[in-house]
């Protein structure tokens, strides 16, 4: 008998391959009936009341970092006209989503993976096989589409409470103009910013949700091997969320051109 040859990186492969078929299964499952509704109601206002106020907290102080540091910088080259424009679209395209996609992962994200991790290690997810119920349909596309509808929903608040806060902090800390600060702002923004930013929000929150169901799902074992998934998840999705926020973005300022002044 020939020794088995192991080939690095399989195991990384592999569990690449696992998550793109939940993800898919999860895609299927969304349009089967019976939906979940109950469930899932009770999931959005999870999901809502765990990241409605940090997300607020946590979108004034970013939006006034952005707006005092771009406001620095356009009085240095002479350019604070552009300053509303240029802080605008950084919380809009960048910094809203972002925020949202965290906060939803590391709150609502981490919870579900433990709550579906739980499950596991109680073989209550095995039981459910047994009766021929499916749990994917049952237990993960109710919290992923949770995770979506708050996510899109919480994208919109922090980009209102940031643009609000850059605004403040531009006007009454840096002495900036109120009328130039918006006109620069509707002179560049445009629609697809904020369609760009919705499409990012609802794609983290979607993988936001799988990666803490597939994490939840797998655990090692035990307790322990739960607390250790619920730490893989929310690491493994913020990496894959700065993924795509760059693919996105490139994609975005390839195919939308800039606004003319």
């Amino acid at each position: 008998m020939g020794a088995t040859v192991s080939v690095p990186g399989t195991g990384a492969l592999t569990q690449v391959g696992r998550l793109a078929t939940l993800s898919w299964e999860v895609l299927r499952a969304i349009f089967k009936r019976p939906f979940q509704f109950r469930e899932w109601i009770q999931q959005c206002w999870f999901f809502a009341s765990v990241t409605i106020l940090p997300t607020a907290l946590v979108a004034i102080p970013f939006g006034a970092v952005i707006a005092l540091q771009l406001g620095s910088l356009t009085q240095q080259i002479g350019a604070q006209s552009f300053t509303g424009a240029a802080s605008a679209l950084a919380i809009v395209q960048q910094a809203s989503p972002l925020i949202t996609a965290l906060l939803v992962a590391g709150a609502g994200g981490s919870a579900v993976c433990a709550d579906i991790g739980a499950r596991k290690i109680r073989e209550e997810i095995d039981a459910m096989e047994v009766l021929g119920v499916n749990p994917i349909q049952r237990l993960i596309v109710p919290r992923v589409l949770a995770a979506i509808v708050v996510s899109v929903l919480l994208n919109g608040l922090v980009s209102v409470v940031g643009v609000l806060g850059g605004y403040f902090f531009n006007v009454v800390m840096q002495g900036g103009t109120p009328g130039a600060y918006l006109a620069s702002f509707n002179a560049l923004a445009q629609v697809p910013d904020l369609w760009v930013s919705e499409i990012k929000a609802l794609l983290y929150g979607f993988v936001a949700g799988v990666v803490a169901a597939f994490r939840g799902l797998n655990p090692a074992g035990g307790p322990k091997g739960v607390g250790d998934a619920v730490n893989q998840a929310v690491v493994i999705t913020f990496l894959l969320l700065f993924l795509i926020n760059v693919v996105l973005t490139a994609i975005y300022l390839r195919i939308v051109p800039p606004k003319a002044m």
